[in-house]
C-alpha cells in the first residue's frame, strides 16, 4: 500500500523533508504541485521518522501543502537491448530525442553494488581506439577504470567523441554530465555516426542539479546489463568534478559537514562505487570506464583528481592538446602489451626514451648550449614524433601505429642508436 503524506516540512535547494515511517533507503516519490504538475524525488537520508528526499526537477515550484506518494520502489531505468541503442535520455532516464519512450520494457535498478568478485576475470583484452598516444604508449584494457585528467580549454569533449567513434567496443554509453549546451549539441551530432551502438545520457547545465548526480548510474546500470549478456561495453563520462559538485551542492542542502574544500566526507565512497561497476565477468562481457576529470587550476591534489587517483588503475593526462606521454599511465597496459606483436613493448619504450631526451635537448638549446650532430638529429625525430604520432587527429589501427614507429626512428637513426633489441632490427627495420 501506498502511503501519502500532505505535509512537507522543510524546503532547502533540491532536498524536500517530511515525516514519514516505514520509508526505505532509495524509495521513489512522487510530489503533486499545486500547479496540477507533478515531480519525482528520492530518499536520500533517513534520520528516525524525518525523511529526506532529493527533488529531481530542484525543489522550485514545491510548497510545504504539497502532497507526497511513496511509491515504494528504487528508481529504475526502461531497458531494452535493441530500442536503446541511438537514443538520448535525460539524468533520470526520460527520452530527450523526441522518441517515443520505453513503455513497458523491463525495469531495472540503478546504484546497484558493483559486480560479485567471484565472477571477475583477471583483464586481458585491449580496446583500440586508433589513437597512437593511449593504444601504443598507454593501452587502454578491457575492464579497466581509467580517468583522463584535463582543465578547462583542453579538448577532452573532442578526445571522448573520437574514442566513441573508434573504439573496438560492441556498446557504447556515454554520460554527460553538466554540459554546456554547445558541447551536448556537439556529441549530439558527432556520436549519430555510430548511433547503431551508442546510448546518451545528458545532463546539461541548466537541468535540475539532482540529474547530474544520476547520470553515471544510469550509464553503468545500462552497461552491467548490455555485459551480463555478453557486449563488450565502453563507458565513457564527462565530467566527474561536475558530479562530485552536485553531490557538494545536495550535501549542504542536507547541512552535511563539509570536508577538504567543502566536498561530502563520503566524496571516496561516492566516486569508487561508480568505478568500480569497471568489470570483465566470467563467460560474458565486460564493462571499461573512461571518464574525463577536470582538475581547477590544473591542481592534481584537489580533492576529485586527488581521490580519484587512489581508486582508477593509472590516468590520461590530456595537457596542450595532446596525450601527455609523461604524465599519463596505464598500470594494467603489460597485461595486453605482450600479446599485440612481439616489438610492441620494446618499440614503445625506446620512442619514448628519445623522445624524452628531445625534451631535454629542446631545453638546453633555448639556454643557448651548442648541439651536436645527434643532438639534431633526436630533435628533428620528436618533431616528426609529436606530429605523426601525438596529434589527436592521427587514427592509425595498433599495427600501422607500430609500423609508423619503426618507419619513424630508421628515418632519423641508424639501428645501433636505438638501443633496441636485435632480434626485433633484425626483424622491422625499414632500410
Amino acid at each position: 500500500m501506498r502511503k501519502i503524506y500532505y505535509r512537507i516540512e522543510e524546503i532547502a535547494g533540491p532536498v524536500i523533508k517530511i515525516n514519514a515511517d516505514n520509508i526505505a533507503y532509495g524509495e521513489l516519490a512522487k510530489i503533486y504541485l499545486s500547479d496540477g504538475t507533478l515531480t519525482y524525488g528520492q530518499v536520500i537520508r533517513l534520520q528516525g521518522s524525518l525523511v529526506s528526499l532529493q527533488v529531481f526537477a530542484g525543489s522550485k515550484g514545491v510548497r510545504t501543502d504539497d502532497k507526497v506518494e511513496f511509491l515504494s520502489k528504487q528508481v529504475t531505468l526502461l531497458f531494452d537491448n535493441e530500442k536503446l541503442l541511438g537514443r538520448i535520455f535525460n539524468g533520470v532516464g526520460e527520452p530527450i530525442d523526441g522518441k517515443a519512450s520505453l513503455d513497458n520494457e523491463t525495469a531495472i535498478e540503478i546504484g546497484g553494488p558493483s559486480f560479485n568478485p567471484a565472477k571477475r576475470i583477471i583483464p586481458s583484452n585491449m580496446i583500440e581506439t586508433g589513437i597512437p598516444m593511449i593504444d601504443m604508449f598507454n593501452s587502454l584494457v578491457e575492464s579497466q577504470k581509467l580517468p583522463i585528467f584535463s582543465i578547462a580549454g583542453e579538448p577532452y569533449n573532442q578526445l571522448l567523441a573520437r574514442i566513441a567513434l573508434q573504439a573496438s567496443a560492441e556498446v557504447i554509453i556515454f554520460g554527460g554530465m553538466g554540459l554546456k549546451y554547445d558541447d551536448y549539441l556537439f556529441f549530439k551530432e558527432e556520436l549519430k555516426q555510430n548511433k547503431q551502438k551508442t546510448i546518451m545520457f545528458i545532463h546539461t547545465a541548466s537541468d535540475p542539479i539532482v540529474e547530474c548526480i544520476m547520470v553515471s548510474d544510469m550509464s553503468l546500470a545500462a552497461a552491467e546489463k548490455y555485459a551480463v549478456q555478453g557486449k563488450r561495453v565502453l563507458v565513457l563520462l564527462t565530467d566527474m568534478t561536475a558530479f562530485a559538485n552536485a553531490m557538494k551542492e545536495v550535501a549542504i542542502a542536507m547541512d552535511q559537514i563539509p570536508s577538504n574544500r567543502g566536498y561530502p566526507g563520503d566524496l571516496y565512497s561516492q566516486l569508487a562505487s561508480r568505478y568500480e561497476k569497471a568489470v570483465d565477468i566470467s563467460g560474458a562481457g565486460s564493462i571499461t570506464i573512461l571518464a574525463v576529470t577536470t582538475m581547477p587550476g590544473d591542481d592534481v591534489t584537489h580533492p576529485v583528481p586527488d581521490n580519484t587517483g587512489y581508486i582508477t588503475e593509472g590516468q590520461f593526462y590530456l595537457k596542450n592538446g595532446v596525450v601527455d606521454p609523461f604524465g599519463s599511465l596505464s598500470r594494467l597496459k603489460q597485461l595486453v602489451n605482450s600479446k599485440t606483436r612481439d616489438d610492441h613493448a620494446s618499440l614503445m619504450n625506446a620512442m619514448i626514451k628519445i623522445y624524452d631526451s628531445c625534451k631535454k635537448v629542446r631545453q638546453q638549446q633555448s639556454m643557448g648550449f651548442e648541439i651536436s650532430s645527434f643532438d639534431s638529429k633526436i630533435i628533428a625525430y620528436g618533431s616528426d614524433f609529436e606530429e605523426q604520432m601525438m596529434d589527436l587527429t592521427v587514427n592509425l589501427t595498433l599495427i600501422e601505429q607500430l609500423n609508423l614507429g619503426w618507419k619513424l626512428l630508421s628515418k632519423h637513426f641508424e639501428p645501433e642508436e636505438t638501443s633496441l633489441p636485435s632480434k626485433l632490427i633484425k626483424k622491422y627495420w625499414e632500410n
